[in-house]
């Protein structure tokens, strides 16, 4: 049976099973820990070691050969949710300071892996296990149960929690759902070098709004309770505590008023750092935390009158002990690595991560073009790029081993090598080869892709336009990546000119570019993509038919592509709106607050760059689609705007999926989906 791409994408889980992924390289270069599954439509995650110098791979741990059964606890499934994880089986795992020892769940059991050895061995913890973590010298594990943090002894196997909760409102070692969907902090705890304490954070939910989400295609199922910061509401309160095993603990103390939200943390020999951030986002300060009293030290602060964005890897220090940090250069708009007094990174290479320290030398990603990202070190010897071929691509370091991997243009999948040795992929190649036309759009260079059908000829005439965009902060759609522009390609072969946009507010242009969308995240946005369409007309002459153009996104795309037909019916014709934020009152503090401020005080932005008021002014198709699960991007967004359309006597298409959270994992409905925006799309356009 022939299978069609929708079939391949979905079973494939967009071609991301089978990619080996989340490497840890023993200090002593003997191995290599990663996660991979067996194959390219095999979802179940499986832990690997390879050999740096041969490349030699070792099946550590098997789900289907381990013993855990049951269902995933309801924390592991909101990390996932937030972590945009669509496998299975050990998706997450961690290692003491020698990787040797991981710690990994499965069904909420804990698991240990000793990665010389191959032995694997389940322990009788308190589950539902969420979040195991080895301390440093590999002799006992920590994880979070319920909403407590407890620590499990590998010699006596004596399992004790290192602290209650006050109320059912405040846990333990837990990340609160802002840090975990918008500042990439997935984790609520940290060891000391010691092993003898824990950095721990505090969180207690009971200032925040309590949202419900229910499942209307099971009435008999309770509806869920989240607890949801929306813009203008209380944050979660989140502090931190240093644990000591023998139960004594001392709390940290920050000004939590100026400054609540807790970024990250980091900790060596020479004590932890913490990296606090105002409400506003202006300002971020590295603390010094004092492990004996829990009192703080000034060690940086930054503040910039738009916002600060939180950078990937840092704070860290190298074995001397110098900081590592990021800095935005006003003088030459550039995200600059900062290592000790100043700059180390030229004007123009804008910054997008740092990967590791391995002594005196900082492994970081970081761009020159947008659509490309590179690595590169910083060290004694000076600045040196470690990858070249445009792509991609990330990389890991301990001592003299190097982990690289990444995607290019000129061929399909992701590839992976260990000191120049390849680690195989099982990920399926897409059935479809896509020829993206990748060039600058008008006086911005806006980052354009342009997607033709396969064997197409200008003497066929020219043909309807399908803008693909997301086309907002903190995500990239035209990258020099082969295998990104699949789905596109397939859109593409179904008879459209497919146009995909970075316009401002896209990553990896600096800072100027990001904060071109403070205070309006729809007029600039909106008018780079109109921009970027009338320059691939121009590329194509005779190409793409101006009079038939749609335009379709996921989340933020989703809201782009109401936006587009609301306000731009003259130009935009029919519209596919997924999980679109069409209130942004309903949206997150962190996210929202960073780009519109606070509602209570700036009420008019929030009205501006709300869809609820152009309801009126409908006059094109418009298909919204929603998981009525969704607890990022609620339901609600896409209920209230058709509830606005049909006071206003507007006819639009409504598609509920019952069932389905802000992701679309589901087989089924990812398949299903492709084939039925393309029908709509088809009718619409005519």
């Amino acid at each position: 049976m022939t299978t069609s791409f929708p079939q391949q994408s979905a079973r494939t889980r967009r071609f991301t099973l089978g990619v080996p992924r989340a490497f840890q390289i023993a200090p002593d270069g003997s191995h290599v820990a990663f996660l991979r599954t067996k194959g390219g439509t095999d979802p179940v995650t499986c832990l690997w070691t390879a050999d740096p110098a041969t490349g030699a791979e070792r099946l550590i741990a098997d789900p289907s050969a381990l013993d855990a059964g049951g269902d995933l606890p309801a924390a592991e499934k909101a990390r996932r949710e937030r972590a945009r994880e669509q496998a299975g089986g050990i998706v997450g795992y961690a290692t003491d300071r020698d990787v040797k020892l991981a710690a990994f769940t499965l069904a909420g059991q804990l698991f240990t892996a000793d990665l010389r050895t191959g032995v694997v061995l389940g322990l009788p913890a308190t589950a539902p296990v969420f979040d195991p973590r080895p301390d440093p010298a590999g002799r006992r594990i920590a994880y979070v149960s319920g909403r407590t943090l407890r620590v499990h002894e590998l010699a006596s196997g004596e399992d004790t929690a290192l602290v209650q909760p006050e109320t059912d409102q405040v846990s333990y070692g837990l990340a609160e759902f802002i840090a975990a969907e918008e500042m990439g902090r997935m984790r609520g705890y940290w060891w000391a070098p010691d092993g003898d304490t824990l950095l721990t954070a505090r969180v207690d939910e009971t200032p925040v709004e309590r949202w419900h989400i229910a499942d209307p295609a099971n009435p008999s199922v309770k509806a869920h309770e989240v607890a949801y910061p929306a813009a203008g509401t209380p944050n979660a309160y989140v502090s931190l505590v240093l644990l000591k095993l023998d139960g004594r603990r001392t709390a940290v103390a920050w000004d939590r008023g100026e400054f609540p939200y807790m970024v990250t943390a980091y900790w060596d020999d020479r004590g932890p750092l913490i990296v606090v951030q105002s409400r506003d986002q202006r300002t971020m300060r590295i603390l010094e935390v004092d492990p004996s009293n829990g009192a703080t030290r000034l060690l940086r602060a930054d503040h910039d009158p738009v916002w600060l964005e939180i950078v990937p890897g840092v704070p860290a220090r190298t074995r001397s002990g110098v900081l590592v940090w990021t800095a935005d250069d006003a003088e030459c708009d550039t995200r600059r690595l900062v290592v000790g007094d100043g700059p180390v990174t030229p004007p123009g290479l804008q910054v997008r991560a740092v990967l590791d320290v391995s002594g005196e030398t900082v492994l970081f990603s970081a761009s020159t073009d947008p659509a490309e990202t590179h690595v590169w070190s910083c060290g004694p010897d000076g600045l040196t790029q470690i990858t070249s071929a445009p792509g991609v691509w990330s990389a890991r370091r301990s001592g003299e081993v190097t982990v690289v991997s990444g995607s290019a243009l000129d061929r399909p999948g992701v590839t992976a090598t260990v000191n120049g040795v390849p680690i195989a992929s099982m990920a399926e190649v897409p059935d479809i080869s896509p020829r993206p036309d990748l060039f600058q759009a008008g006086p911005r260079e806006i980052r354009t892709a342009v997607l033709l059908p396969t064997g197409w000829s200008a003497a066929q005439g020219p043909l309807p336009v399908l803008l693909d965009p997301y086309g907002g902060p903190h995500a990239q759609r035209v990258v020099a990546v082969q295998r990104a522009y699949a789905e596109a390609q397939w859109l593409a072969d179904q008879g459209f000119a497919v146009v995909i946009a970075d316009g401002r507010g896209t990553p990896g242009r600096g800072p100027v570019w990001e904060r071109a969308v403070h205070g309006d995240l729809a007029t600039p946005v909106l008018a780079d993509q109109i921009a970027a369409l009338e320059a691939a007309a121009e590329r194509h002459p005779g190409t793409l038919d101006l009079g038939r153009v749609a335009i379709r996104g996921w989340s933020f795309g989703g809201y782009l592509a109401a936006l587009a037909v609301l306000r731009r019916p003259d130009v935009f014709h029919a519209a596919v709106a997924g999980a679109p934020v069409t209130d942004w009152l309903l949206y997150d503090t962190h996210y929202t607050e960073r780009y519109l401020g606070h509602p209570g005080e700036e009420p008019d932005v929030y009205v501006r760059n709300s869809l609820l008021a152009d309801a009126t002014k409908l006059e094109r198709p418009l298909l919204l689609i929603h998981g009525m699960a969704d607890d990022n991007v609620v339901a609600a967004h896409t209920l209230r705007l058709s509830s606005a359309l049909l006071a206003a006597g507007r006819p639009h298409n409504v598609l509920p999926l019952s069932g389905v959270t802000h992701m679309t994992p589901q087989e089924v409905v990812a398949e299903n989906l492709l084939h039925l925006q393309i029908d709509f799309l088809r009718n619409a356009l005519g």
